[in-house]
């Protein structure tokens, strides 16, 4: 999986389905359930590293976390899933040089192919035309972008007109640019389906309703393994409570007393 395999999967009309990963275990689940792409998002610095937001987690941990998850990867590297990570706070916001050696290191060092980054200001849109020009392939996420989280909040995003319009001259940009797709998240879904029909590149929704080229979620959202479901998101299995009471029966068994084996009374007819 390439990230131009993405166009053509939009073109077709194929819908494109992406997963998170942290480690290796949650990467090998994600493989197996066949996501065409595994997002390693910085959202692992809450999920993984108990953060209240993604703000804290470094390029470094980042590093780590991917290749955690490309060591989960079972499959022949040809049919292996689209790895990307997520450019955290401050790594490319700090100018361009310091960019480009923050995507090239996670890629470098990784089997991801592409990175994810997040905005489209003009001091963004430059790191995305350099980074694109040296050969790093890039995925725009316009909306709700958590590491705004101070300025915007966890609230619902473009909401009125103008604000709405302003979104649809920056997803043009991000396109213009070189970005291979968007994210778009937690935003009203005709909007979403206006951004749809005007991009050649897919749209990939999260909050964002059905009229997308395709969807992602945060795994351990779906799986119910988070304390709080974003409104969004709601889980598909109540993987926390089930595991929960399967650790608990568990540990109530070990706690039994043990059986006296000089005591033990021999089954009914034995000779013994």
């Amino acid at each position: 999986m390439r990230a131009s395999d993405l166009i053509r999967f939009k073109q077709s009309g194929r819908t494109i389905t992406m997963l998170t990963a942290w480690d290796a275990l949650s990467a090998s689940v994600v493989e197996e359930a066949g996501a065409d792409i595994v997002l390693v998002g910085d959202s692992l610095a809450m999920v993984s590293l108990g953060h209240a937001t993604t703000l804290p987690v470094t390029l470094e941990q980042m590093l780590l976390h991917t290749q955690a998850v490309c060591r989960g990867l079972s499959k022949p590297p040809s049919e292996q899933p689209l790895v990307i990570t997520d450019l955290p706070f401050l790594s490319y916001q700090c100018g361009l040089d310091r960019a480009v050696a923050a995507a090239g290191h996670l890629l470098k060092h990784s089997c991801a192919g592409g990175v994810k980054l997040e905005g489209a200001e003009p001091e963004v849109v430059q790191v995305i035309e350099r980074l694109v020009r040296m050969g790093i392939p890039v995925m725009g996420h316009l909306g709700l972008t958590p590491q705004s989280v101070h300025q915007l909040g966890y609230r619902r995003q473009a909401k009125d007109p103008v604000s709405q319009e302003r979104l649809r001259l920056q997803a043009s940009e991000l396109e213009k640019a070189g970005c291979f797709a968007l994210v778009l998240e937690h935003v009203p879904e005709a909007l979403a389906g206006h951004l749809r029909r005007d991009l050649a590149i897919p749209v990939i929704g999260i909050g964002a309703g059905q009229n997308c080229d395709g969807q992602v979620s945060v795994t351990a959202d779906l799986l119910g393994l988070t304390p709080r479901q974003p409104p969004f998101s709601p889980a598909r299995l109540e993987g926390r409570t089930l595991g929960i009471e399967a650790l608990r029966s568990w540990l109530e068994d070990q706690r039994q007393p043990a059986a006296d084996p000089t005591t033990a009374q021999p089954p009914p007819g034995s000779d013994c």
